[in-house]
């Protein structure tokens, strides 16, 4: 797609150790219903190009969006004055990062492309769903459906002769609604934040997009007639909707190799994890089995390469409870001489990559549903994430979920509102009683993660099956 670009790269490429070039384009809509009133159609398209140069042990990087010949040569010019000025300054010897002269290419696989259905009736199904969402119900006060596509090529090449071309559909169906009754107000929606894959319109039709917003509504008015849900310690039963954040701040982050080498520190903060931890911390119960997985059919963010151009591949970040590796990319596998994955991730063309979280996920035990919650005596069943708060080391934390139900001898009763729990990372895992097998796990995902400085925004994707921990503090909050 980027030949002409790369030629002109190629051109005037600089006399340096080592170069790349990475060009993104990204084709966005946002399409959005609330109360039943279409909002404005959101489009958005965005080019450009980073170079990056490393010479003398020094690290260049320059970025542009004028792509013609003159301002990639300037691009290249200025990068490799960047990289002679680092290398008098460098903590690091940017030559000892190894380099891959791979080559390759991904595609996200679409049954149903974005563009397949009108715009017409992409605004008509969210008026099916506006209605649905309402239902005539004088409690629901404020309702939204909305679909948000982006479809994005990437493309790296090097002066090892890399050439990796990557191209990938982001889908993000969401439906809302918010409840009010006797003074009480809550809401309800898909999965929390959106139900956020790498696929097409078929997913509609996996989610039941439309009998979705009847539960949805539902749900949202149950919400504001149930009681508040009660404090103290007890078994926590958790939907593969809340795991997927539980999994984000409390492994995902802390395990990031450059937060662990002090990289963040001023400004997401550190890990509790440390570098002597790696291959005999007990993160877990044995029934802890955690892997970065690039390739899971459909997940938001499945890849083949990583945008250092490192080839990606499962790997267990911890097994049996025990943490294994990192998520460490390659320039933070040679500052510390550890293995890691294949995760430098950059969220556009004007951010240089650095170490993020892609597909995090808890491999699936051998648990039903049913002999999960049929094993509790008493304790608390929580879904879709609504708040959360952690520390600046990734430790201690406190998240809030919009569903919960009471489990009694073995059995769901009373839903409850306002759930809460809290603990401590580092307690919290070893505390996991049972995994649910392969029936109760469902790909998730996060769109908008942050980090780095200059702040960088990117997708995440996250996994699990229902998972139940034992002795957890459980609070409502009112």
């Amino acid at each position: 797609m980027f030949a002409s670009i790369v030629e002109k790269a190629k051109k005037n490429a600089p006399s340096a150790d080592f170069w790349s070039l990475s060009v993104i384009e990204s084709h966005s809509e946002d399409l959005s219903m609330r109360q039943g009133v279409m909002e404005p159609l959101s489009r958005d398209i965005d080019r450009g190009a980073m170079v990056t140069v490393h010479h003398a042990g020094g690290t260049g990087y320059a970025a542009t969006v004028n792509l013609s010949e003159d301002s990639i040569k300037s691009a290249f010019e200025q990068a490799l004055a960047f990289a002679k000025h680092t290398s008098k300054h460098a903590l690091f010897d940017s030559r000892q990062v190894p380099k891959s002269a791979e080559s390759g290419s991904y595609h996200t696989s679409v049954k149903k492309g974005w563009y397949a259905m009108p715009l017409k009736d992409k605004i008509d199904l969210l008026k099916i769903a506006s209605e649905r969402l309402h239902g005539g119900q004088d409690r629901i006060v404020d309702w939204t459906a909305s679909l948000s596509h982006t479809k994005e090529f990437r493309t790296l090449v090097s002066s090892d002769g890399q050439a990796i071309n990557q191209t990938f559909d982001y889908f993000m169906p969401n439906l809302a609604a918010t409840a009010h009754h006797n003074g009480v107000t809550q809401s309800r929606s898909l999965a929390g934040h959106g139900v956020c894959r790498q696929q097409g319109l078929e997913l509609l039709g996996e989610l039941d997009f439309l009998g979705k917003a009847n539960t949805i509504s539902a749900e949202a008015i149950a919400l504001v007639e149930a009681p508040n849900c009660p404090s103290g310690t007890m078994d926590l039963v958790l939907a593969p909707d809340q795991m997927m954040l539980q999994i984000h701040e409390s492994i995902g982050h802390p395990l990031e190799l450059d937060r662990i080498l002090g990289d963040e520190r001023n400004y997401a903060g550190t890990s509790f994890v440390t570098l002597d931890m790696i291959g005999n911390y007990r993160y877990g119960s044995d029934l802890l089995n955690v892997t970065f997985d690039p390739d899971v059919q459909g997940q938001y963010c499945s890849y083949a390469y990583d945008d250092d151009g490192s080839r990606a591949a499962k790997q267990f970040l911890i097994e049996t409870g025990i943490l294994k590796r990192t998520l460490g990319g390659a320039a933070s596998q040679a500052r510390t001489g550890l293995s890691g994955v294949a995760n430098s991730r950059a969220c556009n063309w004007n951010r240089p990559a650095i170490d993020r979280m892609a597909n995090l996920n808890v491999e699936p035990g051998s648990s039903s549903f049913n002999d999960i919650i049929g094993s509790v005596e008493r304790g608390i069943y929580m879904c879709s994430n609504v708040s959360w708060s952690i520390d600046d080391s990734r430790n201690k934390f406190q998240f809030g979920c919009e569903w919960a139900q009471l489990i009694e001898n073995g059995k769901l009763t009373t839903v409850v509102r306002n759930p809460n729990y809290r603990g401590i990372s580092a307690t919290f895992w070893r505390n996991l009683k049972m995994v649910g097998d392969a029936s109760t796990f469902e790909v998730h995902g996060v769109s908008n993660c942050g980090k780095g400085e200059p702040n960088q925004s990117v997708r995440v994707g996250h996994a699990s099956p229902t998972c139940l921990f034992s002795n957890v503090d459980v609070f409502g909050g009112e």
